[in-house]
């Protein structure tokens, strides 16, 4: 593994892990929306309150499942498949230890002459 976390080319796959980070996390807070609506409706006595949450509710569940359908046709998520997303979630484990693991303030961060042309100027 090349140690140098600033040359471009160990940048690869890095929009691939990010999209999958991006689209868990939606889908958790997608789900802690719910559940926290869910709450607030068996809290409140106000019909017009109810009436509210109770939409909010069908919103939520309604995201929640079209975040669920896209992260299974990208193959991020495998909800029914429990080995696979056991080895999903090995492999997230093992890239958040990568990470935690890299120098990403080294001494040394010139890279003057590494790109083929100068940042454009605006």
């Amino acid at each position: 593994m090349n140690n140098d976390h600033l040359d471009p080319i160990n940048s690869l796959n890095v929009p691939e892990l990010a999209d999958t980070t991006f689209a868990m996390d939606f889908l958790i807070r997608a789900k802690e929306g719910v559940r926290n609506t869910a709450v607030a409706l068996t809290e409140t006595a106000s019909p017009d309150v109810r009436a509210l949450l109770r939409k909010q509710l069908m919103q939520g569940i309604a995201m929640h499942q079209e975040i669920t359908e896209l992260m299974i046709s990208k193959k991020w998520f495998h909800p029914y498949e429990l080995s696979e997303q056991y080895k999903l979630d090995q492999l997230s484990a093992k890239n958040t230890i990568m990470v935690g693991n890299m120098n990403l303030f080294p001494d040394e961060t010139n890279r003057k002459g590494m790109f083929d042309r100068t940042p454009d100027e605006h």
